[in-house]
């Protein structure tokens, strides 16, 4: 068995940490957005909104599914639950799109899609 030194070590569990920045479906953060993919589809869309195909693109939209939960003194018991969409805008007919770029479709996202299409 090979021997490390103290610094051998740290430079070992640096290299090779899970880290609080990796991605738990390994996408690739770039720039702003969380992946390689949603970062293609930014730029699709703002050469569309360029193109006078679709227009008010918003990037990073809260919709509040459920409500935070208060008790009757107003203190807090539950946070809102929240979806966050990648990419909100208009069409040339005036309906809004709300778009996700999903690699994987986790079961928490197919939960907050179905509320959204319920509410919203």
């Amino acid at each position: 068995m090979e021997r490390m030194t103290v610094e051998q070590l740290r430079k070992y569990n640096a290299d090779n940490s899970s880290g609080k920045n990796k991605n738990k479906y390994h996408a690739k953060k770039v720039g702003s957005h969380a992946s390689i993919k949603e970062h293609g589809r930014a730029g699709q869309l703002k050469l569309m909104q360029l193109a006078g195909e679709i227009s008010d693109l918003r990037e990073q939209v809260s919709f509040v599914l459920i409500p935070a939960q208060r008790d009757k003194a107003g203190n807090l018991l539950g946070h809102s639950c929240r979806y966050i969409a990648d990419f909100v805008y208009k069409n040339k007919q005036g309906e809004i799109v709300v778009e996700d770029t999903k690699g994987y479709r986790t079961r928490e996202y197919r939960i907050k899609r179905k509320l959204m299409l319920l509410f919203y």
